[in-house]
């Protein structure tokens, strides 16, 4: 006996509906938006995934040396594949270069509720535009998403900041980009760690743990532009960074016009406290969270201007944001935002073994015409072939009578949700087939 690997899922029929139905809502959206939907390999170099997050991230991924000596890895994430496959040809591809995908991904993790070893993710990024708007473009089609399937902003919220201000709040404060670098890292496990372990970890920096600790709550506090630009001049070291400041502002109360431009100010909040853990992050970023109850992340992302430089290819501005399928199913299972997919045919055709022929024939020219079409495979009797549609949830059911007067070679056509029936000849079912399917 055989069960499915820890992490991984099987999707039977019913489950693979509703995933499909989901695929679905989320690539119309897409398409709304202007964005064309790509793909890429499952099996990636060991490389291009160290590259971008370092070699602490093999433990976290299902890698292996290939037949040909290769160091390989199943793809973790699509941003490194995207960033390759951009680079590779950013002189050739029209700009802006709006692209999405669904794709399965995997990491060796310990699977737990809301996290799989096998999951499914949508990516949508845009390429060559560093504007604000951009990155309001890219928050609009998260939330455009989400309503798609009935979540309204009593259901969700978009917390969003901006790594720059951060990176600005350090250098106030005289912190190298280096340690920099590994605050925010704190700050992102925040929520999960107690202070004692944060002020141990900025001890260990060679902070006074306590205190910086207690001026990166203050910073967090902020929740307005007017506010955050108050601390940042109240910082000692202010004049030395006065341009950088400025423009922080600047962008940030950009951001903010744009969302209210796109009528999406109910969905926002100003959160200093999202900064989202992966170093390559360099402006904006934004995390989608369930409003009430678990309080669930359901997607996250942000401005990333320096990955295609990283990865040797030409540097190119770069804003996205990825959803995990596993969070957002349970959270509309939960919500009843999953529609009834029962699985439905155009047409059940019943006959006995007289009519086998021309049963047969009529089941090729219906589904040649787009009718999807059923029949019993083992032969029996037409009350048990009726029940059998009924089971099938046919919308018509074809019944092969034979001849009888004035209709040779006679067909029976019954609808089935208002019993509707129409005699007719062989020659003209496909016609009177169609017309009740209407």
């Amino acid at each position: 006996m055989f069960s499915v690997l820890p992490g991984f899922r099987d999707f039977y029929p019913m489950d693979c509906a509703k995933r499909n139905y989901i695929f679905q809502q989320i690539r119309e959206t897409g398409r709304l938006f202007g964005f064309e939907e790509y793909d890429g390999p499952v099996l990636e170099p060991l490389e291009l995934f160290t590259e971008k997050s370092g070699q602490e991230i093999v433990s976290q991924l299902f890698s292996f040396t290939d037949k040909g000596g290769r160091q390989v890895a199943m793809r973790p994430e699509m941003t490194p594949s995207l960033a390759r496959m951009v680079g590779s040809r950013a002189s050739s591809l029209k700009r802006p270069i709006k692209w999405f995908d669904i794709s399965e991904l995997y990491r060796y993790e310990r699977p737990q509720k809301g996290r799989l070893r096998s999951f499914y993710q949508f990516n949508a990024d845009i390429f060559g535009e560093p504007d604000v708007l951009a990155d309001a473009e890219s928050i609009a089609l998260l939330i455009s998403v989400l309503r798609s399937f009935g979540l309204t902003a009593k259901d969700f919220h978009i917390k969003f900041s901006d790594r720059r201000l951060w990176s600005i709040f350090f250098q106030l404060n005289g912190i190298s980009a280096a340690d920099s670098s590994n605050i925010l890292t704190i700050i992102d496990k925040s929520d999960k760690e107690s202070m004692a372990n944060d002020v141990e970890k900025l001890n260990a920096l060679g902070l006074d743990g306590v205190i910086f600790r207690q001026k990166i709550d203050e910073f967090i506090s902020a929740k307005t532009v007017a506010e955050i630009h108050e601390m940042l001049i109240n910082c000692k070291l202010f004049s030395s960074a006065k341009p950088l400041v400025s423009q922080g502002i600047k962008d940030l109360s950009r951001l903010l016009e744009c969302i209210e431009m796109f009528g999406l100010q109910d969905y926002m909040t100003l959160d200093l406290g999202i900064v989202r853990g992966l170093a390559y992050y360099t402006g904006f970023v934004f995390e989608a969270f369930e409003r009430f109850g678990k309080s669930r992340a359901l997607a996250g992302g942000g401005r990333y201007d320096d990955l295609t430089k990283k990865m040797g290819y030409a540097e190119l501005p770069a804003v996205g944001f990825a959803i995990g399928d596993v969070t957002l199913t349970n959270m509309l299972l939960e919500k009843g935002l999953i529609p009834d997919l029962d699985k439905s045919i155009d047409a059940f055709i019943v006959f006995d073994d007289e009519f086998k022929k021309e049963a047969m024939g009529d089941v090729i020219l219906f589904r040649s015409n787009g009718i999807s079409s059923e029949f019993s495979i083992k032969q029996t009797d037409t009350h048990r072939q009726l029940k059998m549609a009924a089971a099938a949830n046919a919308k018509v059911v074809v019944i092969y009578l034979g001849d009888v007067p004035d209709v040779p070679g006679s067909v029976l056509v019954r609808r089935m949700n208002d019993r509707k029936e129409v005699l007719t000849a062989r020659n003209g079912l496909l016609k009177t087939l169609e017309e009740l399917l209407k």
